[in-house]
């Protein structure tokens, strides 16, 4: 199993930045760079690569909508070229809130724009002259005798860098398996994983090309190991609250069907409710502790090690840890256990 970590995305960037290659030496093998409504993630990347030498490094995601498919693919392949082939194109639609309301653009057919994007991108990678006659996308602009076919002036590290989408719908999940390199989903329960997403995994991997290898999937979770640790999922209520509660409209949320679909029906209903009413702090309070603990590598290291397997088990190849330490050597300490508790 590999081990990623998530990079803050609000502050303090070159400061952390700077701490990262002491996780490098700890055995962190991928970092994950999240773009919301904050800095740009692609400046950022670059950055790592100038100041890292073995580390993977992720885009945690892009959105689709934020950039023109040739764009993804050129940024992609520069970010490959500046890092010495090690960057992976992680996309994701994100939501209607940032999408529409950030960036001003409609958040429309995430399911076709994704499938057209991953094909664009792969031909400009191999440098073919880009001819792409799509329901999102057209290149050359149909309808206008301006437009001439062209082909990435530059020779990229690799013609396949590799692709993460970021999925959680059914229908998502199952392009995923289909097309990308690798899936990530947001709140992964491994108990409920072959449930709620067995049968869109099964359906995409039917169609997926030989060459892909195997889906790599990508886990995230809170990582704290000791007897008396158990307080920090405490601090795991809020964003599950927000994104349970807040990520959409009623009837529009995916984490809060995602919820539902783990058999919190009740419980995700009510926090939407509460969080859409403003009440924060009690829609925070109903997140279920089991739901809390079951995501988490949170406690002492045998029920820990039994979560590590849990994983395992059900398909995981990358943990994307959120250490929690008090201290930025205890967080290092972290990667180096868990490092060595998945080399087994």
């Amino acid at each position: 199993m590999r081990i990623g970590m998530a990079l803050s995305y609000s502050g303090g960037f070159k400061e952390t930045v700077a701490e990262l290659a002491d996780y490098e030496k700890a055995g962190l093998d991928i970092v994950f760079v999240a773009e919301a409504y904050s800095f740009d993630a692609v400046s950022q990347m670059g950055y790592i690569a100038a100041k890292t030498e073995t580390l993977q490094i992720a885009s945690g995601i892009l959105p689709i909508y934020s950039r023109t498919p040739t764009l993804l693919a050129m940024t992609a392949a520069g970010l490959d070229y500046v890092s010495d082939g090690r960057f992976t194109l992680g996309l994701g639609a994100s939501g209607p809130q940032v999408i529409e309301g950030f960036h001003g653009v409609q958040y429309t057919a995430p399911l076709g724009r994704t499938r057209e994007i991953i094909e664009i991108c792969r031909k400009v990678w191999r440098r073919e002259k880009l001819e792409h006659q799509g329901k999102h996308y057209s290149m050359p602009l149909a309808g206008t005798k301006l437009g001439k076919p062209l082909k990435l002036i530059n020779h990229p590290v690799r013609e396949r860098i590799p692709i993460v989408v970021a999925a959680i719908g059914p229908q998502n999940v199952e392009l995923a398996a289909e097309l990308a390199e690798g899936w990530e989903p947001i709140f992964y329960l491994p108990e409920k994983a072959a449930d709620v997403w067995g049968p869109s995994l099964a359906a995409g991997k039917a169609r997926r090309a030989p060459e892909l290898g195997e889906l790599d999937v990508i886990a995230q979770a809170t990582l704290a190991i000791g007897d008396d640790v158990g307080g920090l999922l405490e601090f795991g209520r809020p964003m599950a609250a927000l994104y349970i509660g807040g990520m959409g409209a009623k009837g529009k949320n995916f984490y809060n069907d995602l919820a539902r679909r783990y058999g919190y029906e009740r419980e995700a209903e009510r926090i939407q409710d509460l969080y859409l009413d403003g009440k924060k702090d009690e829609a925070a309070a109903l997140v279920p502790h089991e739901l809390l603990e079951n995501m988490s590598l949170v406690g002492p290291e045998g029920f820990v090690r039994d979560r590590i397997q849990a994983m395992r088990d059900s398909g995981v190849t990358t943990i994307n840890v959120t250490p929690a330490g008090a201290t930025h050597a205890d967080r290092v300490a972290l990667i180096e256990k868990i490092k060595e508790m998945t080399s087994g």
